[in-house]
């Protein structure tokens, strides 16, 4: 721990909140200390993000509650210049403009460096924002607009801006899901950052589904369920069974292992020669329940993969792929999108749903032609009998009696990916594509997103997992395939599969 534990950075007592009849937080007690990483964990819809919002200012608490910094009260209902110098945030949501570039983001918060006449001083400008993203090595360009950044690109400079300042003072720094589409090269950037901020003396609340991280960063984590606190501890003290257990209110298994693939199988997908970005003629088969995973470092092209594969890139393509249990005729890949293999996409809010859709909507949304009549009118009771059977075959989750009808942002994060992933089964295709398929998931969710997919494989669907995050790939891959420098660089098959293995062959250190 960085500093001598003294009076909490920051404490919150008697935390409620209701929407209508939900009871979101219910009496919640946080202490955060100076000097401290403090995990807060808890399923999908136990009330973090809730918990989060009250704090930004965003909610307004119950009557009764209590709220200090540095033993200061502060009014959980106000927001103001003071109290948001010394609470800094970083949300899920991140919170910028796509439309505007890294220095404006940055200037929205902390405002522009002008001249005595006023004028922005844009060198200045441009300098500042640099230093602040370059601590994280990924090349970003600030002066383009964030809307063509990567999704690790626009976390970063999400972080950067609530860093600005900083340096030297104490405070808390709110970080919910920071490593959600990080792959590892980033995340260990990232930890490395969080912990100088916290041997400054400040304090860090770190929200996470990552269990991993808890226990490689954490000193203290406080578990939430069911809008209320159940525990705070050291995290010396805790195992990932025990802290599993916490979460989920019973004893739950955490590891979870492929199974061995079956005998040979012929190909289901053949891949060709793919060139597009940063990828430099890739190739692969992947065979008939197979679970395939792709992944390395932020840049190295294998984010890329499924959106080719899948005709979703929006850059020119080239390459040939064929599912040869359809036709013996290779397709450019450029036409890729008319195999008419569905995509699970990383960016579940921006790509995967439609928020003023309901779930049923969504759900329903690419076989509008398969449920129409002759007439051409749209056979509701059909449309709402497929959502309802898929809703229940992969589990979501809705508040109302019924669930096809009910606002897709009304769901948790995991439950939307639920539908997302219903979409693409409910078109019977010979491949699903999946990637990022856990980012900002609950480990309980996840276990259920594991055993859904590999459902498909035993039942003869190829899956392709891109993933930068290596539980993804250990729990559900049979072959791994490494991309580094736009090429294939190492395939890592069944046992040989390991995160020591992963790692060294992404960062080429084999």
């Amino acid at each position: 721990m960085g500093t001598e534990l003294t009076g909490p950075a920051l404490r919150v007592a008697a935390l409620s909140k209701r929407f209508g009849g939900t009871q979101a937080l219910k009496d919640v007690d946080l202490e955060v200390a100076p000097g401290e990483i403090h995990a807060l964990i808890g399923p999908n819809g136990s009330g973090k993000s809730t918990l989060i919002k009250i704090l930004a200012g965003y909610h307004h608490a119950e009557p009764g509650a209590v709220a200090e910094l540095d033993g200061e009260p502060f009014d959980l209902g106000q927001v103001t210049a003071s109290r948001h110098d010394r609470l800094r945030f970083v949300h899920q949501e991140l919170g910028l403009v796509g439309e505007l570039s890294a220095i404006d983001n940055l200037a929205l918060s902390r405002g522009f460096a002008r001249t005595a006449f006023g004028n922005i001083r844009w060198p200045e400008m441009e300098r500042r924002t640099s230093a602040l993203v370059e601590r994280f090595g990924l090349g970003i360009d600030v002066r383009r607009p964030l809307a063509t950044a990567t999704p690790v690109q626009r976390t970063v400079v999400a972080i950067a801006a609530a860093l600005q300042g900083w340096e030297g003072r104490r405070g808390v720094l709110v970080l919910d899901e920071p490593t959600a589409v990080l792959p590892p090269g980033e995340v260990a950037r990232l930890f490395g950052i969080v912990r100088e901020i916290r041997d400054t003396g400040a304090a860090v609340l770190y929200v996470s589904h990552r269990m991993d991280e808890i226990f490689a960063l954490a000193d203290r984590v406080t578990v939430i369920r069911g809008g209320r606190r159940i525990a705070t501890c050291p995290v010396a003290e805790l195992t990932p069974r025990s802290l599993a257990e916490l979460m989920a209110g019973e004893e739950r298994e955490t590891g979870h292992r492929p199974t061995p693939p079956r005998g040979p199988d012929g190909p289901v997908l053949e891949v060709r020669d793919l060139w597009t970005g940063p990828l430099r003629g890739v190739g692969f088969d992947l065979a008939r329940g197979e679970r395939l995973g792709i992944t390395g470092l932020a840049g190295s092209g294998h984010e890329i993969v499924p959106y080719a594969v899948c005709g979703a890139h929006k850059g020119r393509v080239s390459g040939r792929l064929r599912l040869p249990e359809r036709s013996e005729r290779w397709t450019e890949a450029r036409d890729a999108d008319g195999l008419g293999l569905p995509l699970v996409p990383a960016d579940r809010a921006g790509e995967g749903v439609i928020g003023d859709f309901s779930v049923g909507e969504n759900l329903t949304l690419p076989l509008l032609d398969r449920l129409r009549a002759r007439s051409g009118r749209l056979r509701g009771r059909r449309e709402s009998a497929l959502a309802e059977d898929w809703i229940r075959r992969v589990g979501v989750r809705t508040a109302g009696r019924h669930p096809a009808g009910a606002r897709i942002t009304t769901l948790s994060g995991g439950n939307q990916q639920k539908v997302v992933m219903a979409r693409c089964l409910a078109q019977r295709p010979p491949v699903l594509t999946l990637c990022e398929p856990t980012a900002g998931v609950d480990i309980a969710t996840r276990l259920q997103l594991y055993d859904l997919i590999e459902r498909q494989a035993d039942e003869g669907m190829g899956v392709i997992v891109s993933s930068s995050d290596t539980q993804d790939l250990l729990a559900l891959c049979t072959r791994v395939l490494v991309v580094r420098d736009g090429r294939i660089a190492r395939e890592i098959s069944g046992r040989d599969i390991t995160e020591s293995a992963l790692v060294h062959a992404m960062e080429g250190t084999e």
